[in-house]
């Protein structure tokens, strides 16, 4: 805490002093006003006019203002020099200016604007950016514009993405690598495993606009996720006017499953509300085969077990996302965002399980039939301010985020055991378990960059500090006897606290054809976990380094070249670390592990791009301490089995990817992505050498085809080969999505009809072995939908311009 306080206080004063010689600087330099009218000889009023101030040799933009509703505008402490003036509007034709010399105070007078030669009665922007754009640093999923996206989920979307797998408790892997950090417009989500896949199923993919995907970045961004990022975007109106979307969505696979949503804002020129509301109804399943096989020392089969596993479940998910952007002035920025995702489950499971001895003979089976109401309910409130503290580039801004995600689940188990002839063994055991779970975090972050003149370069700092806390309240009680006794081996009550403190430094530089970037992170991490059912402790208390680097150069102009390093690290959860046994069928637990430590990872990539269209990318990563997910025998109950996460020695990753966009005339328009990586895990866990490698490939197809002005289709293919992850081995699979959209109505409405999974390919078959035991399970779910949905938007189209002084999310990105 003392290392905190004392950081924090000496980048306060860094600020405050940085920002005080700033401003007595700006005041000593010779800077002047500009001031002028705008008028029409068609138009009383001037609405929406963009009025853009740019150097004159470079164009590169100097400060951006709104004009007033009379046609009004000024720009206010204009250093000296040359300058052209230009504007842009939906209404009026383009102006720019000759070369304006600022050596004082001007007044440009009333400046003539021609309308535009169409009467429009409303302008729509038709292009459709494609499902899957790869940038230099990023791949980013245009959600908001994807026809096969409506009426999913983001799990469901983010298994479209190239690279991305999940594997069978939907674990996120990015390009065959485990350990992916998930955020939400810039704030980490807390969250790993079945928790996270549960709070990404209850998000409806009409609130997102787009995803990104960052297998690299930079020390600005929090240290975790040793696979990357995935940054999910929000929607969020900047449309000028009031506006507003309604969707409405009916998607049938074996179950049905139902989507209204209603995304609306109203944009004036001192402020921008926002807010959404979608509300899901799913129903699905999961099928899962599983059999299981146990051994002497010597190799020699003992027994085996044969489950058939049905999961019915049935969702109702309400999210709930009110904000606003309040423009103080001309430099400032304050706003706040506010989301809220409650969902209400029922799980039902039929669950078959035959047990056998050595010589293969039925020894008897039991049938385990359960149903759970999971209810969660998360909310989360954001308040951030940005100031553009001069025209030079020097701007500060802050972020204080809380969220509290709630779980409660009654679970309700009724086991039911048969001899081989299907005559009653013993009496049913009837099982109650009482869940209750809270998670509540706080964190604030400040972010500073100002140009460095004299060097020509660029200076970036942040600090950050995050508190989570988790507590875990787990109740089961026997009930088989007529009487609730409550089962003392079963039931848990574990308390987790994590601090981690961090401050950053990038620096940035770039010459004709050489660019350079380079970063330091440094990150305290303070953590303790108590059990409290038996007063067991465990404490994590260590600071760390991660550096980051890029250097990039720029050939000819059809051809540049990049080399990015990074290190980072993958934090086991509390739910990993919590080392109690978690009751999932009588003969199967799963436990946590107080002794896991964090995995770190070392990594590069190359990047080659070729007309600034084609992008060839080759990485390598070293992986020590590597989680892994590991199934094995209880040598305390026989032909039982226990899951729990432990620690590799090392894990090294090769991969290869080509990016190559494809254009046909005006119809078609395909992105595709192709990947080849190798994995090598190394090491002994639960008495067995692990050594095992396999060279995989991905390949990704996103196709926009245009059949008319009104009408377009979407196709998208994925194909996963066989891969490793650790012990388990997974055959290969893919999958087809179709989509087509008609609109309708000026294009203000749009049908659209899709199907997911067209061949019902996407189904998991995987084997694992290792000393004592082996498994091999298949795995399907409800995947093959067919969806059609009807979309009308209110309101205005035109995009009103972006956050003044460039404070535009898109292009400065605030969080991360």
């Amino acid at each position: 805490m003392k290392t905190k306080q004392v950081v924090s206080i000496y980048f306060v004063l860094f600020i405050y002093v940085s920002t005080y010689v700033n401003l007595v600087s700006a005041q000593e330099r010779q800077q002047f006003n500009i001031k002028g009218v705008f008028a029409s000889a068609q138009k009383a009023k001037i609405e929406g006019l963009s009025v853009q101030l740019l150097k004159a040799d470079t164009k590169a933009l100097v400060k951006l203002e709104i004009a007033n509703a009379d046609g009004s505008f000024a720009f206010e402490k204009i250093p000296q020099g040359n300058y052209l003036l230009m504007t842009q509007s939906l209404e009026f034709a383009k102006y720019e200016s000759a070369a304006i010399t600022l050596s004082k105070d001007l007044d440009l007078g009333t400046i003539q604007l021609q309308g535009l030669t169409t009467n429009l009665k409303e302008i729509v922007v038709s292009t459709t950016k494609p499902f899957i754009q790869q940038q230099f640093d990023k791949t980013v999923l245009n959600v908001a514009g994807s026809i096969s996206a409506v009426g999913s989920n983001a799990l469901e979307v983010l298994a479209k993405a190239p690279g991305i797998t999940l594997d069978q408790n939907d674990n996120i892997a990015m390009r065959g690598k485990q350990g992916v950090l998930v955020m939400i417009d810039g704030k980490f989500v807390p969250m790993s495993g079945q928790d996270l896949a549960n709070m990404l199923k209850s998000m409806s993919a009409n609130q997102i606009e787009k995803i990104d995907l960052v297998t690299n970045p930079s020390a600005k961004y929090d240290a975790a996720g040793n696979a990357g990022i995935i940054d999910i975007r929000l929607k969020k109106g900047n449309n000028s006017g009031t506006n507003a979307n309604a969707t409405l969505s009916f998607g049938q696979g074996k179950y049905a499953k139902v989507n209204p949503s209603l995304n609306f804002n109203h944009r004036t020129k001192v402020m921008n509300v926002f807010g959404s509301y979608n509300y899901g109804y799913n129903q699905n399943f999961n099928q899962l085969d599983i059999f299981r096989n146990f051994y002497s020392a010597t190799d020699q089969l003992t027994g085996s077990n044969n489950y058939n596993n049905y999961f019915k479940f049935i969702f109702n998910n309400h999210n709930v996302r009110v904000g606003s952007d309040f423009y103080l002035n001309k430099n400032i920025v304050l706003g706040f965002a506010a989301n809220g995702i409650y969902s209400r489950g029922d799980i039902n499971s039929d669950s078959r399980a035959k047990s056998y001895n050595s010589s293969a003979q039925n020894t008897g089976s039991f049938n385990t039939v359960a149903a759970n109401a999971p209810i969660r309910n998360n909310n989360s409130i954001n308040i951030n301010y940005k100031q553009v503290l001069d025209t030079t580039g020097k701007e500060i801004s802050a972020d204080f985020d809380y969220a509290s995600f709630a779980s409660n689940e009654i679970q309700n188990y009724t086991t039911s055991y048969l001899n081989p002839n299907g005559s009653v063994a013993k009496a049913p055991y009837l099982l109650k378990g009482d869940l209750g779970g809270n998670l509540a975090i706080k964190s604030f972050k400040i972010d500073y960059q100002q140009p460095l003149k004299a060097l020509k370069a660029k200076l970036e700092l942040g600090v950050k500090s995050s508190w989570v806390k988790t507590d875990n309240d787990i109740k089961f009680f026997d009930l088989s006897n007529g009487s609730s006794v409550l089962e003392t081996g079963k039931s848990n009550h574990f308390i987790y606290d994590e601090n981690i403190n961090a401050v950053y430094a990038n620096a940035a530089k770039s010459w004709k054809k050489l660019s350079l970037q380079l970063g330091l992170r440094l990150e305290n991490t303070n953590a303790n976990g108590i059990q409290l059912t038996d007063n067991s402790t465990f404490d994590r208390n260590y600071t760390q380094l991660f550096p980051s680097g890029y250097v990039g150069y720029k050939f000819t102009d059809n051809n540049d070249l990049g080399l990015s390093l990074s290190r980072r690290i993958n934090r086991p959860s509390y739910r990993q670390l919590n080392p109690f046994k978690n009751f999932l069928d009588p003969l199967t637990y799963s436990t946590g592990n107080p002794y896991l430590k964090p995995e770190l990872t070392n990594s590069f990539e190359l990047t080659h791009t070729y007309k600034q269209k084609y992008m060839t990318k080759i990485g390598y990563s070293r992986t020590t301490d590597n989680i892994l997910s590991v199934l094995s025998p209880d040598n305390v109950e026989p032909n039982s089995v226990i899951q729990t996460n432990r620690n590799l020695a090392k894990f090294d990753y090769y991969s290869v990817s080509f990016s190559f966009p494809i254009k046909v005339g005006k119809w078609l328009n395909s992105t595709n992505n192709a990947l080849a990586f190798y994995g090598l895990y190394k090491g002994n866990l639960v008495n067995t050498d692990l050594n095992v490698s396999r060279v995989s490939y991905n390949f990704n197809s996103s196709n926009n085809i245009k059949i008319s002005g009104s009408t377009s289709a979407e196709a998208i293919f994925n194909y996963q080969s066989r891969s490793y992850y650790g012990f388990l081995d997974v055959k290969g699979n893919w999958g087809l999505a179709l989509g087509v959209q008609q609109q309708l109505m000026d294009k203000k409405a749009s049908i659209k009809l899709s199907v997911s999974d067209v061949f019902y390919k996407t189904k998991t078959d995987a084997y694992t072995k290792l000393t004592g035991y082996s498994e091999q399970f298949y795995q399907s779910r409800d995947t093959r939908v067919g969806t059609l949905s009807f979309s009308y938007r209110f309101g205005k189209s035109q995009v009103s311009s972006s956050r003044r002084a460039g404070a535009a999310d898109e292009e400065k990105r605030r969080a991360g």
